[in-house]
């Protein structure tokens, strides 16, 4: 349909690659790292990175199984590269966001021809929801670009299958897309897309295609890919899969009791707030002609399949209580194209063309907006006391984290060991609330000699500070007023109500203040 020579049209596709690429990342470098998301999940491909155990995710040293490894895969690797930097921290959200963008060009390009194609990833890569999840490291933009690329291959094979034309090739590239999903974020790698799919095929009476869509070669592919790292986990560590599936999957999935409670309305008012101005221009979406009315067969079709993976994905996360913004990254690449198709003839005398550039130009703007804005405003980020950290400490000297857990603090200092944190951590209402405490705690029951040393009770901290000459301790300032030796220590750094202070218990007046046994600079100091 594009008329394009496969020479051509690979040539194409690298140099849209690199488009997507350059525009995506151009400010991905500038902001730090925002807790408590970026800051986790940078955390874990660092100790993944520094530990060299490339299996096994963990928090502080403690394995953590919240998510699976391929965010932590990517972004160790390029943090191998580039060091622990926003840039490698960020590749793994810039990698699936590019997989987004790329997949529903060539998808368009091939079904639609290269000129919807480019209006939709223009319209796509100014979304400043696409734009700013790009540059986010967490694990949502990374799922969403497999779970687009999944969906559109098992289209696209779909459509190939229905034209009397080679699919299996295609079927089999969806298969393995399915399971980088489940690598990337879980089980919703495939049920999302098998959801897309399934639905549009039923909506167009097309059982054969659903059949021929079914693949023993892709099954086996895609265990191949999927299954080795959970047969491994549960080898290692007994209860993996009922903490990962039936914990982290259906309960949260399920339950009550998480943070972000939102109504059942929630995702469709954020996706269409944050799709304007856009979509202003796409009132023919809600016409019934428009999903039925063309004169090219495919391009009915196509329309429908966006239609049904956007309210797929609405649907699914709408229906449990806890709702981030992120979730809805599925639905952006698909309503970018019924976006882009749609407003095609509102916008299509010149006077009306000029304004549509502007309001892709201000959707640009709106994004890069955000970024500047988090980039001045530093609320909720440490990477002043984690630099100031580094730049002192000195490998051997232990860190302490008093009444807190800053995840970007050892990314930033580029610690070689797990920090001691220090809490109640024998408290009961630890398990019942959604937290930085209940990750740790949850951590430390697939390791629990390991989470026994490393997380302490304020009672022991005094004792542990002196059996060492240096230590550190992090925690809220006002922390100072109950434990009297913070007083005598030295404030190294501040940031957002947190100090960084450095201890010697070697000073009398600190060795008094810990009440260490034996007498400053004597062996029970030094030990």
């Amino acid at each position: 349909m594009t008329g394009q020579t496969p020479r051509s049209a690979w040539r194409d596709g690298l140099g849209m690659l690199a488009l997507i690429l350059v525009w995506l990342a151009a400010t991905a470098w500038m902001r730090p790292l925002v807790l408590p998301d970026e800051g986790r999940y940078a955390a874990v491909a660092w100790e993944m990175l520094r530990s060299g155990d490339w299996f096994t995710p963990t928090l502080n040293g403690l394995p953590f199984f919240h998510k699976p490894p391929l965010f932590y895969w990517i972004t160790g690797a390029a943090l191998s590269v580039l060091g622990p930097t926003e840039m490698a921290a960020r590749a793994a959200s810039l990698a699936g966001a590019a997989l987004a963008a790329l997949s529903l060009y060539l998808f368009t390009r091939r079904w639609c021809g290269p000129q919807v194609a480019r209006r939709a990833l223009w319209v796509l890569l100014v979304q400043p929801l696409f734009y700013v999840g790009a540059q986010f490291a967490n694990l949502d933009m990374l799922v969403a670009g497999c779970i687009t690329a999944t969906t559109l291959a098992l289209a696209h094979a779909a459509l190939c299958f229905e034209q009397g034309q080679p699919h299996r090739r295609v079927l089999l590239l969806a298969y393995g897309l399915a399971a980088l999903g489940v690598l990337a974020k879980g089980l919703i790698g495939f049920v999302i897309p098998s959801m897309v799919i399934g639905l549009w095929l039923v909506l167009r009476w097309r059982w054969l295609t659903a059949l021929a869509l079914l693949s023993l070669p892709g099954l086996a592919l895609f265990l191949l890919v999927a299954a080795p790292w959970f047969l491994a986990m549960q080898q290692r560590f007994e209860g993996f899969l009922h903490y990962f599936f039936v914990v982290q999957h259906f309960q949260r999935f399920s339950a009550g009791g998480f943070n972000n409670a939102q109504p059942f309305w929630f995702y469709p008012a954020v996706l269409a707030l944050l799709s304007l101005p856009a979509l202003l221009w796409a009132r023919g979406l809600f016409e019934r002609a428009y999903y039925t009315d063309s004169a090219i067969p495919q391009h009915v079709a196509v329309r429908q399949f966006m239609a049904v993976a956007v309210a797929c994905v609405l649907v699914f996360f709408s229906l449990p209580q806890s709702k981030l913004i992120g979730y809805i990254l599925p639905a952006v690449a698909p309503l970018a194209w019924l976006m882009a198709d749609a407003s095609q003839k509102a916008s299509a005398a010149p006077s009306r063309q000029r304004w549509w550039w502007a309001t892709l130009a201000l959707s640009a703007l709106l994004g890069l907006a955000v970024v500047v804005g988090l980039t001045v405003d530093q609320r909720h980020s440490r990477r002043s006391l984690g630099l100031a950290l580094g730049e002192r400490h000195v490998p051997g000297q232990p860190v302490f984290m008093l009444k807190t857990y800053l995840y970007d603090v050892p990314f930033y200092a580029r610690l070689q060991e797990p920090v001691f944190v220090v809490d109640d951590w024998n408290n009961p209402e630890i398990a019942l609330r959604d937290n930085w405490r209940k990750e740790v705690a949850d951590a430390g029951q697939f390791a629990p000699k390991l989470a026994a040393r490393l997380l302490l009770t304020p009672e022991s901290l005094p004792a542990a500070l002196c059996r060492v000459p240096v230590s550190w301790v992090i925690a809220a300032g006002d922390l100072r007023e109950r434990y009297p030796f913070l007083a005598l220590a030295e404030v190294v750094n501040t940031a957002r109500g947190e100090t960084l202070w450095r201890i010697d218990s070697r000073q009398s007046a600190q060795f008094t203040a810990l009440n260490c046994a034996g007498t400053p600079n004597g062996d029970s100091a030094g030990k």
